[in-house]
């Protein structure tokens, strides 16, 4: 059986108040927000996830989501927590202001997305996409639109889905054939297949918002060819009351490697009433709102697997008597033998970098929308596809870790670590593989300015470097070697960065190390936030209870981790090798 779950509650408090040399949540919302009212909501949410998701997290897996007479079923007390959720106030917390949410900021949203997968990653999947579908409707959607469906979202009252992949159309969104038919009365009639539809079929709410790329007549062919559109469940009635079963059907489910408490759906379209968001044409568009917002969530959600596997582990460790410890007395854990302990704070130091990227990403779209400043709009979207990427693959090694952390026992269900496994394997390719990551981040972000946002990133480490260099007190030694590593890991990055732009003529050497670089620019930004949290500990006045282990936390991901950099530095300069 899984572990009990405990939010990161102390690590959330350091990052808000001083990881970033201030009070991010009070600067995001003007001080209306403290950095102690956010810890009070990251408490409040530990303590409703433990207590309410974490217990389901293993009745989801084994019991699974089930498909009878036309209709999915789910796990034992799926229905009961979702309606705690809502009325606990979570899915209005999260939405944003300008949707009718209560609009809170992106650093406690990063928190939240952390705790909620941790606890319970295949419940947590619905809100992600709902989230999704309320950021795109909110950008594009007309005003009966927002007012027929918005709301219902925003309130948690329905969920939503997100319709873009079908058997013959993957990655390749220009190959959609889902077909929308204008009927002359406003509405569109859907016909087509989707496959893959995350929480597609469910009984936990009483209608569920289906947004659907799908193309229209005489559309172009490829990507401009495709249009969005809202299909409901169930059609509403002019009085918001829910009408007859639209024509969507659920004809089959995904039997999965993982994540089994959520639903996989295949979606049948015959005749389905559909309603257009935005322009004819524009449908890629505006599901990219809503892709981004999976994306980031995604990385929200890594950290809480992870998070939760090592917790397991810890605890595993930590009671588990197995040989003989080293220079240790007869009573000593495994959690003392020096590879365990290798492993431990390997996976403790990855989880803190995570946990803070995702911090100072969700901070940084606030500022940048808050200012208006396109620098940081661009740094904000730079770290989109390394958030992703980064963090989806290394908790997938994470999770591998943890068992075996376990030894024998790991590979063994009942003792819950290899579900941590099997939930985090889709990570790295739902919402878009690493590779469509890695190229997006290199042709959009990296060649196309020449690699001056990349440089900006660059920029700030420097700055940090300084910060280390006057470090002083108790931190000092491990500032001092931080600084010296995490500087000869930026002149790596600058080299590599160099060669990725330096390929803009020959696209398959930059595609074929884009994966590559990506990783490089992850495992740089880990160590960033690390050196960060040694500054903030240099700074403390009075020693406080949590410096050792931060310190210590920061000083192996530097020697273990950081190196990595150098390595991928030298792929990412090999180009393809044919």
């Amino acid at each position: 059986m899984a572990a009990e779950y405990t939010a990161p509650v102390e690590d959330y408090a350091f990052l808000y108040s001083e990881a970033f040399g201030t009070d991010i949540v009070a600067r995001a919302t003007g001080g209306e927000l403290t950095a102690d009212d956010a810890t009070d909501v990251i408490a409040g949410a530990g303590e409703f996830a433990a207590s309410a998701l974490a217990p389901l997290e293993t009745v989801g897996d084994r019991e699974g989501a089930r498909l009878e007479d036309g209709q999915v079923r789910l796990p034992a007390g799926f229905a009961e927590a979702y309606a705690a959720f809502v009325d606990a106030g979570w899915v209005t917390a999260e939405a944003p202001a300008s949707a009718g949410g209560d609009g809170l900021p992106g650093s406690i949203r990063a928190g939240l997305g952390e705790i909620w997968n941790a606890s319970n990653a295949a419940f947590a999947l619905c809100w992600l996409l709902s989230a999704g579908q309320i950021h795109a409707l909110d950008a594009a959607a007309s005003d009966e639109l927002r007012e027929t469906y918005l709301a219902k979202l925003v309130s948690g009252e329905w969920t939503g889905t997100m319709n873009l992949t079908e058997p013959a159309a993957g990655t390749d969104l220009g190959a959609i054939r889902t077909m929308a038919t204008p009927r002359g009365d406003g509405t569109w009639s859907l016909k087509g297949q989707k496959i893959f539809i995350t929480w597609g079929d469910h009984d936990i709410a009483e209608n569920i918002v289906h947004l659907v790329l799908a193309r229209t007549p005489d559309a172009p062919e490829g990507a401009k060819g495709l249009s969005l559109f809202v299909a409901p469940k169930y059609l509403v009635n002019a009085d918001g009351s829910l009408g007859d079963r639209n024509g969507v059907e659920t004809v089959a489910i995904e039997h999965k490697l993982g994540i089994h408490g959520s639903p996989t759906c295949v979606l049948s379209y015959e005749d389905a009433t559909g309603y257009l968001v935005g322009e004819v044409g524009g449908g890629l568009a505006g599901m990219f709102v809503m892709m981004n917002s999976a994306r980031i969530g995604m990385g929200f959600q890594a950290t809480g697997i992870a998070d939760r596997a090592l917790q397991q582990a810890e605890a595993y460790a930590a009671e588990r008597m197995q040989g003989r410890v080293l220079e240790r007395d007869a009573s000593a854990p495994i959690a003392e033998h020096p590879d365990v302990r290798r492993m431990l704070l390997s996976m403790r130091s990855e989880v803190f970098a995570m946990r803070a990227l995702g911090v100072y990403v969700g901070d940084l779209f606030d500022r940048a929308e808050a200012s208006g400043d396109e620098s940081l709009t661009k740094l904000a979207e730079l770290f989109v596809p390394i958030l992703k990427g980064w963090a989806t693959e290394d908790a997938v090694a994470l999770t591998s870790d943890a068992i075996q952390v376990h030894g024998g026992m790991g590979f063994i269900e009942e003792t819950g670590a290899a579900q941590h496994y099997r939930d985090a394997r889709i990570m790295p390719i739902y919402e878009g593989t690493t590779a469509i990551q890695s190229n997006d981040l290199i042709g959009r972000k990296v060649i196309r300015d020449g690699g001056a946002t990349a440089e900006a990133l660059l920029a700030l480490i420097d700055e940090t470097v300084a910060a280390l260099r006057g470090a002083g007190g108790a931190a000092g030694e491990v500032a001092a070697r931080a600084a010296g590593r995490l500087e000869r890991a930026v002149a790596s990055a600058r080299r590599a960065t160099a060669d990725v732009v330096g390929f803009a003529g020959s696209p398959r050497d930059a595609h074929a190390v884009s994966v590559p670089y990506l990783m490089l620019l992850g495992v740089l930004a880990g160590g960033w936030m690390h050196a960060l949290a040694v500054v903030a500990v240099a700074g403390h006045a009075a020693p406080q209870e949590s410096d050792a282990a931060r310190l210590t936390a920061a000083d192996f991901y530097g020697a273990h981790h950081l190196p990595r950099v150098h390595a991928l530095a030298e792929t990412v300069a090999s180009g393809e090798i044919a």
